[in-house]
C-alpha cells in the first residue's frame, strides 16, 4: 500500500462516504485514483489530536470512541461514524488505534480480530506492554493482516500539528508501506525494528520523561525556598546544561499555574511500571525507578489518579508552604513550529 501527498490546501481531497482516503498512485499525475479506507479508534487527548491532523490534512476518517460525544464530534467536522470496532476493520483497508491502556487495545482488537484478512493493517498507536504487542502481531498474522506500532512522543500539543515523533516497529517492508501516512501523523518518524521495538523505546522515554519532571519540580521549589525569582530560574534552567524538552514546555505549564499538560496520574503510572517491568524481566536492579513509582503512587493517593501529572508540584508546595509561581507564562502549550510533511529520521551508525 503507498499513500502520497502534501500538507496544506489542497494535500488531499476528502472523499464523502465512508472512510475513503484518496490517493493517487503511478507517474506523474496519477494514471488511475484509488481509495485507501481509513478507520481510527481513541479520541481522546493524543488519539483525538492525531486523528484531527489525519482530518486537516484531507484523510476522511471513520471514527469510533466510547465517548459518544467525541465521536459526534468528530462527525460533525466531517467524519463517518465507525459504529464498532468490528464494523470499522471489516469496511477499513487501515484502522489506526490510540488507547489508554494494554486492557484497552486488547479488548478492541479482540472486536476486531474476526474480521481482519489479508489486504487489512492495524496501527497501534498506544502506548502499550511490548509483550502484549508482539503478541497481538503473531494474531493479527494469523488471519493474513498486518500489524505495525506506532507510538508518540513529543507532546499533545505537537500531536495536533503532526510535528510529533513517531516511533515504527514491524519489518522493513512494511514500515516503508505505512511511512507515508506516518508523514503526515508526525515530522520524525523512526523505524526501530521489529514489533515490540517501538514499545520498549517509548516507556524508556516515558520514563526519562517523568524523572525529569519531578527534578524540575523539587528544582523549582528548592529555588523558591532560597529566594530565587521564578522567571530567572526558568531562564537559567533553559540556557544551561540542565534545560529539555520537558522544561521548555511542562515548567511553563507549572509556573503561570495552568498545570495541565494534558497528561494524567494513571497513565504516567501505567508508562513508568511499564518501563519498571521491562527492567525487571531483563534482571536490570534499577534504583530510581521504583522510588519514582512511588511517588506516582503516593501523588495518585493524595490528588487522585486523574490529576494532571503537573499538579504534583503541589505536595511539594503544601509541605513547603510555598507558591510557586510567575507571571509572563501560557496557561496552555501552541506548538510554535510550521506543519510540514515529515520524514524517515535515519539512524547514526559508524
Amino acid at each position: 500500500m503507498r499513500w502520497q501527498g502534501r500538507r496544506g490546501e489542497g494535500a488531499r481531497r476528502h472523499v464523502a462516504n465512508g472512510c475513503d482516503l484518496s490517493r493517487r498512485s503511478g507517474e506523474g499525475r496519477a494514471k488511475r485514483e484509488e481509495r485507501m479506507r481509513v478507520g481510527f479508534i481513541g479520541l481522546g487527548a493524543v488519539g483525538g489530536k492525531l486523528a484531527g491532523n489525519l482530518m486537516r490534512n484531507g484523510v476522511a476518517l471513520a471514527v469510533h470512541d466510547l465517548d459518544a460525544a467525541r465521536v459526534a464530534e468528530f462527525v460533525a467536522q466531517g467524519a463517518t461514524d465507525g459504529g464498532s470496532p468490528a464494523a470499522l476493520m471489516r469496511k477499513c483497508d487501515v484502522v489506526i488505534t490510540s488507547l489508554p491502556s494494554p486492557a484497552a487495545s486488547e479488548a478492541v482488537l479482540a472486536a476486531m480480530l474476526p474480521e481482519m484478512k489479508t489486504g487489512k493493517t492495524w496501527i497501534e498507536m498506544s502506548t502499550t506492554d511490548p509483550e502484549v504487542i508482539e503478541r497481538q502481531a503473531a494474531q493479527v498474522a494469523a488471519t493474513g493482516a498486518v500489524a505495525v506500532e506506532a507510538p508518540v512522543s513529543g507532546g499533545c500539543h505537537r500531536a495536533a500539528t503532526g510535528n510529533i515523533s513517531v516511533f515504527v516497529g514491524g519489518p522493513r517492508a512494511t514500515f516503508e508501506a505505512v511511512l507515508p501516512l506516518m508523514t503526515i501523523l508526525g515530522r520524525k518518524v523512526l523505524h526501530t525494528g521489529d514489533v515490540g521495538t517501538a514499545s520498549r523505546l517509548k516507556v524508556m522515554t516515558n520514563y526519562l520523561a517523568t524523572a525529569n519532571l519531578l527534578t524540575l519540580m523539587e528544582s523549582l521549589v528548592t529555588m523558591k525556598a532560597a529566594g530565587l525569582d521564578m522567571a530567572t530560574t526558568f531562564e537559567a534552567i533553559a540556557i544551561s546544561s540542565g534545560t529539555s524538552f520537558v522544561h521548555e514546555t511542562e515548567s511553563q505549564l507549572i509556573l503561570s499555574g495552568s498545570r495541565d499538560v494534558d497528561f494524567t496520574l494513571d497513565l504516567v503510572a501505567k508508562d513508568v511500571g511499564l518501563f519498571q517491568s521491562l527492567a525487571e524481566a531483563h534482571g536490570v536492579p534499577l534504583s530510581l525507578s521504583p522510588q519514582i513509582c512511588g511517588m506516582i503512587a503516593d501523588a495518585q493517593e493524595k490528588l487522585g489518579a486523574r490529576a494532571q501529572s503537573d499538579r504534583m508540584i503541589e505536595l511539594l508546595e503544601e509541605a513547603t508552604g510555598l507558591s510557586v509561581l510567575a507571571d509572563g507564562f501560557p496557561m496552555e502549550l501552541v506548538d510554535t513550529e510550521p506543519p510540514g510533511l515529515g520524514a524517515e529520521w535515519p539512524v547514526r551508525r559508524g
